[in-house]
């Protein structure tokens, strides 16, 4: 069952920018039945970091998310173009977002944020020998920086407390891989 049982009569474009474009897809369906479908393409891979110091502790970053009109903490993270490696993205944000640059990098994972009406691609990595210095956020970002056990931020996700789905990931990835929580 891993061929495509979807037919795509037709493509239309709805909407483009720098960072999505929007299409609307005349389909047959798997049951045969003519129907649309929207797809949300993205023009950067998402990029997400957890960083881990040699005393257990990591960085949330948090802001103030249009999208959902509300406040977030979350991973250190951002967009990658698609053409760049994500581990050159990944160090590139982590030293944006909280100044830290980190001589060990593991990938975590590979995910899609929401393949029912995206196709998102993202990629989580654990940063560790952590350096402090400079943060160097972009101008659409107003960033807070908190530090704390990777425990709590642990429980911050199972409190839905941390509610975006790379850090919940990430997280809860980390705590299983160090036996943490």
């Amino acid at each position: 069952m891993e061929e495509n049982p979807w037919t795509t009569l037709s493509t239309r474009p709805i909407y483009d920018n720098k960072w999505i474009s929007v299409r609307e897809d005349q389909v047959l369906n798997p049951s045969g039945g003519q129907g649309i479908y929207g797809v949300v393409s993205f023009k950067n891979k998402a990029i997400g970091i957890v960083p881990v110091d040699a005393e257990g502790n990591t960085w949330l970053v948090g802001q103030y998310r249009y999208t959902l009109d509300e406040y977030s903490w979350e991973i250190p993270m951002g967009g990658g173009p698609v053409e760049n490696d994500p581990l050159a993205s990944a160090q590139r944000e982590l030293l944006e977002e909280t100044g830290f640059t980190a001589a060990r990098w593991t990938r975590l994972s590979r995910l899609h944020t929401s393949n029912s009406v995206t196709d998102e691609e993202a990629f989580v990595f654990l940063a560790e020998d952590l350096t402090p210095g400079a943060a160097q956020p972009e101008e659409t970002e107003q960033l807070r920086l908190r530090k704390l056990p990777l425990a709590e931020a642990v429980q911050l996700c199972l409190d839905d407390r941390i509610t975006d789905c790379i850090s919940v990931c990430a997280l809860l990835k980390v705590a299983l891989l160090r036996k943490v929580a």
